[in-house]
């Protein structure tokens, strides 16, 4: 597999985590840290976006 197929591979995983554990802690009643955690989701996921974004336009 290439690097950057990991990569997305990578972001995406941790993206989905996060929103799991966002609706763990959410639906056990301890929602201000789900809704913290749930912010994470975006966050990553606009951090692999500009990581791969930097790394393809490397190889131009």
């Amino acid at each position: 597999m290439q690097k950057t197929t990991i990569a997305k591979i990578g972001y995406v995983t941790a993206a989905f985590l996060s929103f799991l554990m966002s609706n763990y802690l959410w639906f056990t009643g301890l929602r201000e840290e789900g809704l913290y955690v749930g912010i994470w989701v975006p966050s990553i996921l606009a951090f692999g976006g500009l990581m791969l974004a930097g790394r393809e336009r490397k190889s131009d």
